[in-house]
Formats: C-alpha cells, sequence, structure tokens
C-alpha cells in the first residue's frame, strides 16, 4: 500500500511574538493556532509540533499494535496509548508511549512481546530518531 498525506503550517511575524497556524489535508484540522506560546508556555489555546507527534505515534502505533494482536489471533477489547513527547534544550529527546490494554485470553508476557514488537516496526517508531520508551498496563 503506498499514498502520501499533507499537512501545512503558515506563520507570521517573529519567532517570539509571531503567529501561525497548521492545517491538515484531510480539514480535521484547518488554521488550528500554534505559537511561542503553545509551544513553549502552558495554558495557551492552540497546538504545538510536539503535541502533534505525540498523537500521530499514539495513533500509528495503537493501530499497529491492533495488527499485529490479530495475526496472533487476539483481537483487544480497547486498547488505549498515551504519548508524551519531551523537549529538551532544543531537542525532543524521548517520547515515552504509555499502552494501558484489555485483550481476552492473552497472557502478560505474550501482550508485552506484542507491544514491544509494535513500537520497533511502527511506522512513526521508525521515523523518529530518538528514544521511544514504552510503558505496558494488561487490564484484567
Amino acid at each position: 500500500m503506498n499514498f502520501s498525506r499533507k499537512a501545512s503550517a503558515s506563520w507570521e511575524g517573529s519567532g517570539k511574538e509571531g503567529k501561525g497556524s497548521i492545517s491538515t489535508g484531510s480539514g480535521v484540522m484547518s488554521k488550528v493556532q500554534y505559537s511561542f506560546g503553545t509551544r513553549f508556555e502552558d495554558g495557551n489555546p492552540g497546538t504545538n509540533p510536539e503535541e502533534l507527534i505525540g498523537a500521530a505515534h499514539a495513533g500509528c502505533y495503537t493501530m499497529q499494535l491492533s495488527f499485529l494482536l490479530n495475526e496472533d489471533d487476539f483481537t483487544a477489547d480497547h486498547l488505549h496509548t498515551d504519548a508524551t513527547v519531551t523537549f529538551k534544550d532544543g531537542e525532543i529527546t524521548e517520547v515515552l508511549l504509555h499502552l494501558t490494554g484489555k485483550v481476552p485470553n492473552i497472557s502478560k508476557d505474550k501482550f508485552v512481546e506484542i507491544a514491544e514488537k509494535a513500537k520497533d516496526i511502527c511506522p512513526v517508531s521508525k521515523l523518529l530518531n530518538t528514544s521511544i520508551v514504552l510503558a505496558v498496563k494488561l487490564e484484567e
């Protein structure tokens, strides 16, 4: 399967006082505000590159995990991944994927094994050149 997806960003003004917007080709995000404040300060309305990377990684990883579970004849009742992207001294230094899942008839060891494989082969994991940490919780 081959495809391309598009997103765009616009910016006006200086880095600190300026402002911009981010849009996706699907239209789900249309001219969503981003600025110095939304990226480097808490409590400002809008988005930032780090949370968008986190959303992309969490979404891609969780879908990849679902496919791998299916390959081993498991179907999740529920999978939820939080991605925390750490920005430090001008670079993204780590992504923490915190996974919680409920999968009938799977052992904890098997769940962790498949979850780790998903982390390694997820296309967004492969894209990011950073430490990617995975925390896994299997619900009973």
